[in-house]
């Protein structure tokens, strides 16, 4: 496969400017979560609660492995924590670009703050603290884009502007 991966931190708008960079490009469109609730049948909160965060990072990793194992090219939003992992930072190692999305706290805090759906948003302390230490494996991403406008297609428009396609 080839293709570019969106990452970044819950609320950097990965699944947002996902599909319009899809649409874009003309590729497909993977949203890393949305894959994992259709194979289990399941919310990724309800994954949580009942399997814990080790069974949930196992069966993402299994998810983003199909994913890359295809032959079309296509544009891919991680969740939060895929590519704090650094077997799936491997995995997509000679398959496309991976892309940070690097949007600021106080932003990704304010597109969050009622969705009741992120288990990992509930407690604004550790929601600061989870956004602190995984920036480091963020910055592993091929791209960087700093996010500064809530208009996708600016977003869009930066990473074309940057991404290498195949």
């Amino acid at each position: 496969m080839k293709g570019i991966f969106v990452v970044g931190f819950m609320g950097a708008g990965k699944s947002t400017v996902g599909r319009a960079l899809a649409r874009r490009l003309g590729w497909s469109y993977f949203d890393l979560d949305d894959e994992i609730e259709a194979a289990e049948h399941a919310a990724i909160s309800d994954i949580f609660a009942a399997r814990g965060e080790s069974e949930f990072r196992r069966i993402e990793t299994e998810a983003l492995r199909q994913l890359v194992q295809r032959d079309d090219a296509a544009v891919i939003a991680l969740g939060g924590g895929a590519f704090t992992i650094a077997a799936n930072r491997e995995m997509l190692r000679g398959h496309g670009s991976t892309v940070w999305l690097d949007c600021p706290l106080e932003m990704v805090q304010r597109r969050v703050a009622h969705a009741s759906h992120r288990p990992l948003a509930r407690d604004p302390v550790a929601f600061a603290a989870l956004y602190e230490s995984r920036r480091g494996a963020y910055g592993h991403a091929d791209i960087r884009i700093p996010i500064a406008s809530d208009d996708p297609e600016v977003t869009v428009e930066l990473i074309l502007s940057q991404v290498r396609l195949p």
